[in-house]
């Protein structure tokens, strides 16, 4: 049972590890956008998307052999209606970037379609640039009569562009599996327009209240046909739309409005801080994005706000249930969903997203319980990993940022294969300050390896080296990094220029392993710590 973390592809998980209508809801936000870096987890100290810049995973929507291959998939699936829809789909546009995006979001709608529950939900987050055909696609899996609505979020106040109006929106596509979905519904603040056109009353301590009716249409004989404190309504056609014994409460609470004018009909005093606000509307405005300085930022550019996903979520489901984002990227569903009381599923492709959600559920949730799939869970399996990786280059360069990830470094040659110059990974820290991380998965580590980390930052004029080794280091290369002295910035203790640190130390305390002054964090920001939250089981 969730909570349930998995590293790799999502295609894979949901079929190796997602029982059939097991999910009550799903959230998914699928990367694409042609003319960008879309997925940039990191960012150089300056903010800027430079060279320096780390993808998160590489664009991965061309048309290749993986594309021709879920195209085949679909097409074997036994969804009728998602074949042909898919086929006349790549009849109009060819193969080129859309058709593969296309190809690679159908397999996986039919896999999100087969684990939800009968009375689940889906909600797709895309922008227009492929929103028209993903509910094309939509339609054919789920069948057209489930869709529900397409819900616009306003995720920026203005956007400058030339020749056509300015794009300031993204579209949610909402689904249901079934005509027996769970619509829990939840409501959004009034608009100050609206509060000051109703709520036009102030009671002396300063709350504002608006008038209802007390009474309803047409004559009873009951307890609400009664004359109450005097006032007759039958006489105009009407009837008290509480039980007597229920007027007499409202009213010694104050909450009746007794015109002036005598004969007039006393009124209900709705107040507005005991209303629960709007029902939710499918034009979203009033959840703003994320702000580049805002606390809520974690150093992900297309990360969504908590608030944004915790209307979904109390929208389509119920404490216990469980939700799934098959795209988690930085975490916000599954922070949403832990919030919540929910259980959850994240899947993402990268260690780095995957080190990130970490980070930041135990950031802000304390005690919070959730099983990691697919990554090292103890030394043994860092072994494991780095054994493969000996045979297989591929697993090097996955255990290698993996092991970033633990002491939350960005990798040092953009996540690419190729000459790193002795630079696995940065740390920024303070306001330009940059520590070098040299990876070691090897069993022969020796002291040269600390000289040469030695030379290297001074040759890139960094200001502190970390060692992050697999094998315990030997006594002459911990000399070797005692003589390397101190690093020392104003207001902070000093700390060691040049730092080992093994993996078993990595993995137990995560980016505390390494001592900087006035750690900047901006791979990995701390999450405000929340004050909710269930635990989930550790049960696999």
């Amino acid at each position: 049972m969730p909570n349930h973390l998995y590293y790799g592809d999502n295609l894979r998980v949901l079929r190796d590890s997602i029982a059939d209508a097991s999910v009550d809801l799903i959230y998914l936000d699928p990367p694409f956008n042609s003319n960008a870096s879309y997925n940039v987890l990191f960012k150089g100290p300056q903010g800027n998307e430079s060279a320096a810049q780390i993808e998160a995973f590489d664009d991965t929507w061309h048309w290749t052999d993986a594309a021709e291959e879920a195209f085949g998939d679909v097409l074997r699936s036994g969804n009728g209606n998602a074949s042909e829809m898919l086929r006349a789909m790549r009849s109009f546009l060819g193969e080129n970037d859309m058709m593969a995006y296309l190809a690679m979001m159908a397999v996986r709608l039919i896999e999100l379609h087969r684990v939800l529950k009968p009375t689940g939900s889906l909600y797709l987050h895309c922008d227009p640039t492929a929103s028209h055909y993903l509910k094309i696609l939509l339609d054919a899996v789920f069948g057209p009569t489930r869709f529900l609505n397409e819900v616009v979020w306003k995720r920026t106040s203005a956007h400058s562009s030339a020749k056509r109006w300015g794009p300031v929106h993204d579209v949610i596509l909402y689904y249901a599996k079934s005509d027996k979905f769970d619509w829990i519904g939840t409501h959004q603040p009034y608009e100050d327009t609206y509060i000051d056109a109703f709520f036009t009353h102030t009671d002396p301590d300063g709350r504002r209240w608006r008038r209802a009716d007390l009474t309803g249409a047409g004559v009873r004989n009951g307890a609400s046909g009664k004359v109450w404190k005097g006032v007759d309504v039958t006489a105009k056609g009407r009837h008290w739309a509480f039980p007597v014994e229920k007027l007499d409460e409202m009213d010694a609470e104050g909450k009746i409005h007794w015109p002036k004018k005598e004969g007039g009909v006393p009124q209900r005093k709705r107040y507005l801080d005991e209303l629960p606000g709007m029902p939710v509307q499918d034009v979203i405005t009033d959840i703003k994005p994320i702000h580049n300085i805002g606390g809520e930022r974690l150093g992900y550019p297309t990360q969504k706000p908590v608030a944004l996903l915790e209307r979904i979520v109390n929208a389509s489901s119920n404490p216990g249930d469980v939700v799934l984002d098959p795209f988690c990227g930085c975490g916000t569903t599954v922070h949403a969903a832990q919030k919540l009381d929910r259980q959850w599923i994240g899947i993402d492709v990268t260690h780095l997203a995957i080190g990130l959600i970490e980070k930041r559920l135990r950031d802000a949730f304390e005690g919070v319980e959730f099983t990691t799939h697919g990554v090292p869970q103890d030394l043994a399996g860092a072994r494991d990993m780095a054994n493969r990786g000996r045979e297989d280059k591929n697993y090097y360069f996955e255990f290698e940022k993996w092991a970033l990830s633990l002491i939350a470094a960005q990798p040092g040659n953009q996540s690419k294969k190729g000459a790193d110059r002795g630079i696995d990974g940065n740390i920024y820290f303070g306001k330009t300050n940059r520590a070098l991380v040299s990876v070691k998965a090897g069993d022969n580590v020796g002291v040269a390896m600390i000289r040469d980390l030695r030379g290297t930052i001074e040759r890139e004029r960094a200001d502190i080296g970390i060692f992050l080794t697999l094998t315990p280091p030997t006594k002459p290369m911990v000399a070797e990094a005692a003589g390397a002295g101190q690093f020392e910035m104003d207001g902070f203790s000093p700390v060691p220029r040049i730092q080992i640190v093994t993996i078993e130390d990595a993995l137990a305390l995560r980016d505390r392993a390494v001592r900087l002054p006035a750690r900047r964090d901006d791979a990995f920001k701390k999450a405000k710590r929340e004050s909710g939250g269930g635990q989930g089981s550790l049960d696999i």
